[in-house]
C-alpha cells in the first residue's frame, strides 16, 4: 500500500491519525507536510511528536526554521518550517543535509519551497479541508 487517506472530524482524532501515519510510514523518517496556512500542519506534527514520545511540546519553528525535540529515549526529532525561506542557500546554511541524513525523524512544513532538496525517499502528507469542514489527510510514500 503506497497511499493512505484519513478523515479527521475533530482535534480529538489527531492522536489516532498520527499513529496511522507513523504505522504507514514504517521505516521512513522524513515527512513533508503540505497544506494551506491554517490547515493544521503544526497541530498534526505536534500529535506525531507526542506519538513518538517527545518530551518537549512541538511548536512552529517559523522564525528559527528548525526546532529540535527530544524523546523519552533521548532521540531527536527535527521540525522544519520553510515558509520564510527566500533562497535555498538559507537551507544549506542551517545544515539541512546533516539533519536529513541523520536517521532522526524530520518533519517539514512548506517542503514545496525546497523541493529540489528533498531526499530520495520521504512521506508526503497533504492536508486539506472538505466541504463539511473535516480535514482530509492524504499520505503517500514518495520517491524522487
Amino acid at each position: 500500500m503506497n497511499k493512505l487517506s484519513i478523515k479527521v472530524k475533530s482535534i480529538d482524532e489527531l492522536p489516532d491519525a498520527a499513529a496511522k501515519i507513523l504505522d504507514f510510514a514504517g521505516d521512513y523518517r522524513i515527512f513533508a507536510f503540505e497544506g494551506k496556512m491554517g490547515a493544521g500542519k503544526t497541530t498534526l506534527i505536534s500529535s506525531i511528536c507526542t506519538a513518538l514520545n517527545a518530551i518537549d511540546e512541538a511548536s512552529s519553528p517559523t522564525f528559527s526554521i528548525v526546532n529540535e525535540y527530544i524523546t523519552e529515549n533521548n532521540e531527536s526529532i527535527f521540525h522544519f518550517d520553510f515558509y520564510r525561506i527566500k533562497k535555498l542557500e538559507e537551507v544549506y546554511d542551517i545544515g539541512f543535509e546533516e539533519y536529513i541524513y541523520s536517521d532522526s525523524y524530520c518533519l517539514m512544513e512548506w517542503p514545496e519551497l525546497i523541493s529540489d532538496l528533498l531526499p530520495e525517499k520521504y512521506v508526503s502528507v497533504k492536508i486539506h479541508e472538505n466541504d463539511e469542514g473535516n480535514r482530509i489527510i492524504e499520505v503517500e510514500k514518495a520517491k524522487v
